[in-house]
């Protein structure tokens, strides 16, 4: 008994540190693992099920239409009727619920996202209304069969999925989680997410989401994009095999060339000059659909139109793009009723679709009905398809539906590639001789090439290479996809912006754009050019009033806080709710009844109840509004009688003459927070290097100083029009004629400018800021909240 009892004590005992060591190994994996791990599998294993959710509803609605169309058969007029009006329902609901739910979801997100990433805020663009707008928009649309794309509207998707699954996990563990710049990261690591799980794409996604939404990237984030990305892309395909759509685990568009011996040689030059047409061709779809969307918004007749009636736009599209792609008019021509995903599966076929350009040799199983025609051969489908295909692309992705644009312009490019890889098989019927062997054209490599080339014309990116190999589940055309990618992005660059860059344009986004090519001379333009030089700023001697006034005046976040109007030495910056809190402090309700106590103390009055009328009385002065200028609603008129107004309105001369006492003492800036080192640049700052700055930082804005003194401020506004060639705005100083012919190497400094230093470090070395006081900082930050 004594040792059954000295077992149970010592058990007791040891359980203790047990249970205590658990609790902690738990803290530590919630906050330790938690952190990054936990939510990266989370956002990983959502996003996954959302795509698949969303392939699934995608492929239901459009067998439904062939569905339709097929049961129809016997009336011809009735299969029309069944083919234009299913993708009309579709888009018109996908329009009207994304406009009345949340209007932010419309377009492809990617543009909006890469000025998110920037640091801009945009509001309601990652709020849940948005995410529920965004996925139901897009299936309807997908589901339409309108030639619109995935892959960057669900950048956005699991932008949102980031920014919900954040908040949900700072309402449960807050911490780390309630961190705005490790926010910023999670978002920089779901737009890898959002291509990885739409093209199980994992690696491409990562270099595809760093290329279009960042300038400059930290590495820090490289891993977690990989590995959500990953994630993402594994549980993507295992559902596939789970739903039995595959046997196991495959790349989505798999492809069988051969490996002993792709290509020659002797096709790289074709390969190049596939790459150099893509990349016009990427140029003239950009230029297209901003051309299309700029007509719509100066034509005002049409434009008022379209802002009545949102609908009719969308609708107006879809059915002329429905019965131009209607299988029996001119849909037999460009393989109308097969979905993106089955034409694209036959333009990658590794198989010849012709024997000296007629089609009789054509035996593609699956989808010979749709390409094979009795009377024309492979090559006038192909281009009927590519250049209705162009077109219809451009139009459809200017509709206010969720939609993305890849897609689309990825299949005009297989059709291209596939026009050229059937053109050298015709050219080059045994294929090209080497050593005595014979290897045949493979048709399917040139559509590889062709989609890579084309999208990253599109884009602007490098990476859809990356993202051809893990489409297709080969690397053996790796050389000819990357010269041709290479060539493409050149001559894309060199003509017009990206895709969405374009879009940013159009929707005038606070974006910084880039230095391209053919923008060296703006390397010699400094930043004394384009700065304005009319800066509103407070100094150490200025008055509340000051204070008031300039804030009436503008809207600006910062002001700028200098010695005297006479030195204009710039000492630091004040955010503008530190100058409301200040205002706040100096005329507020408390002070107010302080003096009108202490004047009726003085006078002997007790004419009124301080805390019954004289509240109403302080709570209805705003700091920003001139004195005495008070108003009362009617309501409040209505419930008080003539006496009490009588009473309440006797001490308002008073007030008035006190407000202007307060407003007429200096500013006590040791009631806020100042920061002393706002960012500057000097005069002779190039372009090129403040663009760099401004990039590498997300700066909104910077002072231009010099020796010191405040002699301008150069703003995002600024910068991004001097880049766009548009510096004769107004407060904008037009470039210099001879800004051109500076030499930008000269850094010499003349005497007059050291002794000018000489003397302000003499002068103000004993010159302090105010410091920040610890009673009176709580009380300016509990009336900036």
């Amino acid at each position: 008994q004594i040792f059954v009892l000295f077992c149970l004590y010592y058990t007791h005992l040891v359980s203790i540190p047990i249970s205590l060591c658990t609790s902690r190994c738990q803290k530590f994996l919630i906050s330790r693992v938690g952190e990054d791990w936990i939510f990266l599998i989370l956002l990983g294993l959502v996003m996954a099920l959302v795509s698949w959710v969303m392939d699934y509803a995608i492929a239901f609605c459009q067998q439904a239409q062939k569905w339709m169309y097929g049961g129809l058969n016997s009336n011809m007029l009735l299969q029309y009727l069944a083919w234009v009006t299913y993708p009309v329902v579709l888009i018109t609901f996908s329009a009207g619920f994304t406009q009345i739910l949340a209007p932010q979801a419309v377009g492809s997100g990617i543009p909006e996202m890469k000025t998110i990433l920037r640091g801009v805020v945009l509001k309601e663009y990652l709020t849940f209304k948005t995410f529920v707008a965004k996925v139901i928009g897009l299936t309807c649309a997908l589901g339409s069969g309108m030639p619109l794309g995935k892959e960057g509207p669900f950048v956005h998707v699991a932008s949102l999925c980031a920014a919900l699954l954040s908040k949900f996990m700072a309402a449960l563990f807050g911490g780390i989680y309630m961190n705005e710049l490790r926010n910023t990261e999670m978002l920089s690591a779901a737009c890898a997410v959002g291509v990885g799980c739409c093209f199980a794409a994992p690696i491409g996604g990562v270099l595809f989401s760093i290329e279009v939404t960042s300038t400059f990237f930290a590495v820090r984030n490289y891993w977690r994009g990989f590995f959500a990305a990953t994630f993402s892309a594994f549980i993507f395909r295992v559902l596939a095999v789970w739903n039995q759509d595959e046997e196991t685990i495959t790349a989505l568009f798999k492809t069988r060339f051969r490996l002993d011996f792709p290509f020659d040689l002797q096709e790289l030059p074709a390969f190049a000059i596939l790459g150099i047409a893509c990349g016009f061709g990427g140029a003239l779809f950009v230029y297209l659909n901003r051309l299309i969307v700029e007509c719509m918004r100066k034509q005002k007749t049409i434009n008022k139109f379209l802002l009545r009636k949102r609908l009719v736009f969308p609708a107006m599209v879809t059915l002329i793009i429905s019965t131009l792609t209607f299988p029996p008019g001119f849909g037999q021509f460009m393989a109308g009723q097969l979905t993106q995903h089955e034409s694209l599966v036959a333009l990658l076929d590794n198989r010849t679709w012709s024997r000296q350009g007629v089609a009789e040799e054509f035996d593609y199983i699956s989808h010979s009905h749709a390409w094979k025609h009795p009377q024309v051969n492979v090559f006038i489908t192909l281009i009927f398809f590519i250049v209705m295909k162009f077109w219809m692309s451009a139009v459809a992705t200017t509709m206010p539906v969720p939609c993305g644009a890849f897609m689309p312009v990825f299949l005009i490019g297989a059709a291209f590639g596939r026009l050229v890889g059937e053109t050298m098989a015709v050219m080059f019927p045994d294929g090209i001789h080497a050593d005595g062997s014979v290897y045949p054209i493979v048709p399917g490599g040139y559509a590889v090439v062709g989609a890579a080339a084309l999208s990253g014309a599109v884009t602007h990116t490098v990476s859809t290479a990356v993202i051809v190999f893990e489409l297709t589940g080969q690397i053996s055309h790796i050389l000819p996809v990357m010269i041709a990618v290479i060539l493409a992005n050149a001559v894309a660059q060199s003509l017009q912006p990206s895709l969405y860059d374009s879009i940013i344009r159009i929707k005038k986004l606070p974006y910084l754009p880039e230095l391209g090519m053919g923008h060296h001379e703006k390397y010699n333009i400094r930043v004394e050019d384009i700065m304005v030089r009319d800066v509103r700023y407070i100094t150490l001697s200025s008055s509340y009033r000051d204070v008031q006034e300039v804030l009436l005046i503008g809207q600006l976040k910062t002001l700028a806080l200098v010695e005297s109007t006479d030195s204009m030495i710039l000492l630091g910056s004040i955010e503008r709710s530190q100058l409301q809190s200040l205002l706040s402090l100096q005329l507020g309700p408390s002070r107010r009844l302080d003096h009108l106590r202490r004047h009726a103390k003085d006078n002997d009055t007790h004419t009124l109840d301080t805390h019954t009328h004289l509240s109403n009385l302080g709570n209805m002065d705003n700091p920003l509004s001139p004195p005495c200028t008070h108003t009362h609603s009617t309501s409040t008129s209505a419930r008080h009688g003539p006496t009490h107004w009588l009473r309440v309105l006797n001490p308002l001369p008073q007030i008035a003459e006190w407000e202007e006492q307060q407003l007429d003492e200096p500013v006590d800036f040791n009631n806020c927070k100042i920061d002393p080192a706002p960012f500057q640049l000097v005069e002779r700052t190039s372009l090129h290097k403040t663009h760099t700055i401004f990039s590498l930082l997300g700066l909104d804005h910077a002072y231009v100083t010099s020796t010191g003194r405040l002699v301008g401020v150069v703003s995002l506004r600024e910068l991004r029009k001097a880049i766009e060639g548009s510096v004769t705005v107004t407060g904008v100083k037009v470039r210099p004629p001879l800004a051109s012919f500076r030499d930008s190497g000269n850094n010499t400094t003349n005497v007059s400018e050291v002794t000018e230093l000489h003397k302000l470090w003499n002068r103000h070395r004993g010159l302090s800021l105010p410091r920040d006081p610890t009673p009176v900082k709580n009380i300016c930050e509990a009336h900036c909240n």
